[in-house]
């Protein structure tokens, strides 16, 4: 299927953009489309005319957006009506990337899409405000929550991830102190992209929480990336107290792929850990070509 990517240059889009046959892609980088701008939307979309439209640009930064609320509701709602409004204008099957952050963090067991949404800072309304814009303009959709993606595109140049964080203060020789009571799942682009693909092209529409599975804290996440890597920094766990963010971030977030294991065609996600070791492996070949 002819499928148009939006974000392309992401950690995500930059997995996704791997497993598409390049004659069946368009893939857009931030500065080939202001998804903000109806007009331009419209008028780039009908020109390619797209089979599937995937959205992986957000307004993702979540101090910032606690901070300037009209640009993450520009980003993370507004411009996902558009994109919503004219795929059903073309016909195009949509499929667009939430989080576990719509969630409160007061459960005591991963959250499935059947929970009520309880967001807790300006980010997750935001990005809720955006599921349920697609809810009511279109019933060819996709809305994929995911959690802690991390992914090979943010080890190189500008980017980042939790992973090259880590990594590049246990070579500064940095004394490293990482939260400890907040669970969530870390989930590997890569180990992503295949399944989405392979999910859009069940035509099996509706909302799906795809994350790795199993769960740790972001202490037990660092741990185990010094573990896998052989570093031995002085790393020691902090509360959420010690850290004072401007947004408030769930305690726990967990999400459980109830709706993805009925899919029989896609397979199912990776141990969070198993995941971690393959990313590492991918780095070293990446650096090492």
């Amino acid at each position: 299927m002819k499928t148009l990517l939006i974000g392309a240059d992401g950690q995500l889009g930059s997995d996704l953009k791997k497993i598409y046959p390049p004659e069946e892609l368009i893939p857009l980088a931030r500065q080939d489309l202001d998804i903000c701008d109806y007009a331009e939307v419209r008028k780039l979309l009908s020109k390619h005319s797209p089979e599937v439209v995937i959205n992986t640009a957000a307004y993702h930064r979540v101090d910032e957006c606690e901070g300037n609320p009209e640009r993450s509701f520009a980003v993370n709602a507004l411009a996902v009506r558009n994109l919503a409004i004219v795929c059903s204008e073309i016909g195009a099957i949509f499929a667009h990337f939430s989080t576990d952050y719509i969630f409160d963090g007061e459960a005591t067991r991963p959250y499935t899409e059947k929970d009520a949404p309880r967001p807790i800072n300006a980010y997750a309304i935001s990005k809720l405000a955006g599921e349920y814009f697609i809810r009511y303009l279109y019933d060819r959709h996709f809305i994929i929550r995911v959690c802690g993606l991390y992914g090979i595109a943010g080890s190189r140049g500008k980017g980042t991830n939790f992973v090259e964080t880590m990594l590049k203060k246990a070579q500064d020789g940095q004394e490293i102190k990482v939260v400890n009571d907040q669970t969530l799942t870390p989930t590997y682009t890569r180990a992503l992209a295949p399944r989405i693909k392979a999910l859009i092209e069940t035509k099996q529409y509706g909302l799906y929480h795809m994350t790795c599975e199993g769960q740790c804290s972001w202490y037990e996440f660092a741990r185990a990336i010094f573990d896998l890597s052989g570093l031995h920094p002085k790393l020691s766990p902090t509360s959420s107290a010690e850290f004072r963010t401007a947004a408030k971030r769930p305690r726990y977030s967990v999400l459980e792929n109830e709706n993805l294991k009925s899919v029989p065609s896609v397979e199912p996600m990776p141990f969070w850990r198993d995941a971690l070791a393959e990313y590492l492996e991918e780095r070293k070949r990446v650096r090492h070509s």
